[in-house]
């Protein structure tokens, strides 16, 4: 063996660790609570019943709208920081057409995706806000202010 013939795989392997660092400290650097927001309104999606996602004027059913979400995510990884930006950048329009992605009801009535996720992302966020106010109003309770003397 030469020393070449070692240096290529060591330099090779060197160069593929150097860029995949990047990528995987990205994927990290997404804040755990908006990972699981974003998680959420994936699985709400998956989890609808009669319901079609509708992408560049194709009906999916809603297994294929979640697998083609993820791979956009995937894909988007660096533009997305928030639910927000899942929503905004990832899940309401098509990067190819522009057109927006539409989800239809059993009743043949329509939303656009964009819509439809950020009312989710509302109730979502919504018992979070109120488990802020309620430990703030039973810490009230347990620590009352100081009574003034007579």
């Amino acid at each position: 063996m030469t020393l070449t013939s070692l240096t290529k795989p060591l330099l090779s392997a060197i160069l593929l660790i150097t860029l995949a660092i990047p990528v995987a400290t990205h994927a990290q650097t997404l804040p755990t609570a908006e990972r699981q927001k974003i998680e959420s309104l994936i699985k709400y999606v998956g989890d609808l019943k009669d319901t079609k996602f509708i992408r560049n004027g194709s009906n999916y059913d809603v297994s294929t709208a979640v697998r083609f979400l993820r791979g956009k995510w995937e894909s988007n990884d660096a533009q997305v920081k928030t639910a927000r930006d899942f929503i905004e950048k990832v899940a309401s329009f098509s990067g190819t057409s522009g057109k927006p992605y539409l989800i239809r009801f059993r009743d043949g009535s329509e939303t656009k995706s964009q819509d439809f996720l950020h009312a989710e992302l509302k109730k979502i966020e919504k018992p979070a806000a109120e488990q802020s106010v309620s430990k703030t109003k039973s810490t009230d309770a347990t620590n009352p202010p100081p009574q003034k003397a007579p």
